[in-house]
């Protein structure tokens, strides 16, 4: 990088990025299901030096943990207590939108299309448009055959995403814009059904993440039970934290749940119009585990 390039807002909280490491790999049945479908790789050995070879290529452009601990290729989307409600909207909505900010090469997309949502409906957002065009090649697929939209940018940018205030009943009936044609999420304040957010937030500070709700509220539709929902690394009580999670440090902001709760409700969102969930639990890894904040934000 030249001093005449323009940095990009420093997201990755890992300070160290240690060779890949192929013991790592780890692909659970479910896992191994998902992927053998959409690639059409049957073989075990075969999907494996696949998923290797599109790691490798990966780790250059975007030394991410999630990269290197082989994360993104377990199944996060599903997970998710809410996720049914995204399937609901999916099915019921006139023209329903799913967007999924931090989606990397875009497997929870492609799971919940797999599961009906529309693909056509779908937009990913990353700050790496590398890593998107990546998922084609991890899943073997392109834009005909696989037809979600994507959103290259910061999501701090505010040419890419502006705080808005939260839509109403009363602004609601805008016409939903052409996806087609999007360079950025603005187009689409007041009209997403669905957002999700995984591995994102504790990316950010304090006050990073404040604003990154703020964003995301302004995208979320007025209609009663459109969601925002995501897990990411929490605490017993909000604050800095530092983890060692295998050869990664990580140095994070992380809320607790009921400090989510509050946030969502109340802060963000007037208080009493939406219904927010938030579950601290610890998540194995192998050999250790992790507290994960699973949680939801619905509309009322």
């Amino acid at each position: 990088m030249t001093s005449t390039d323009k940095e990009p807002t420093k997201i990755e909280v890992h300070r160290t990025a240690p060779p890949l490491d192929e013991s790592l790999y780890d692909l659970r049945p479910q896992d191994a299901a998902f992927f053998k479908k959409l690639t059409g790789i049957e073989d075990d050995a075969a999907l494996k030096q696949h998923i290797l070879d599109i790691q490798a290529k990966a780790y250059k452009v975007a030394p991410y943990g999630c990269i290197y601990l082989f994360i993104f290729t377990r199944h996060r989307l599903s997970a998710l207590p809410a996720y049914q409600q995204v399937l609901r909207l999916g099915r019921e909505c006139k023209s329903p939108i799913f967007l999924d900010v931090g989606c990397c090469f875009g497997n929870d997309i492609r799971e919940a299309v797999l599961d009906g949502f529309p693909a056509a409906q779908a937009i990913g957002c990353d700050l790496r448009p590398e890593l998107w065009n990546l998922g084609h090649e991890l899943f073997k697929s392109s834009p005909d055959t696989f037809p979600a939209h994507f959103v290259g940018g910061d999501a701090l940018d505010p040419e890419i995403l502006a705080v808005a205030p939260p839509a109403s009943i009363q602004t609601a009936g805008t016409p939903t814009p052409n996806l087609s044609n999007l360079t950025s999420l603005n187009p689409l304040h007041g009209c997403v059904s669905a957002i999700h957010a995984t591995a994102f937030f504790h990316l950010f500070k304090e006050d990073q993440q404040l604003h990154m709700a703020r964003a995301f509220a302004g995208l979320l539709s007025a209609e009663p039970g459109s969601v925002i929902l995501g897990a990411h690394t929490g605490a017993e009580e909000k604050g800095v934290i530092n983890q060692v999670v295998r050869d990664l440090e990580v140095d994070m902001f992380a809320h607790s749940a009921g400090s989510w709760t509050a946030m969502w409700d109340g802060e963000i969102f007037e208080k009493g119009t939406v219904k927010v969930e938030a579950e601290l639990k610890q998540v194995p890894v192998r050999d250790e585990h992790y507290p994960i904040l699973f949680w939801s934000v619905i509309r009322l």
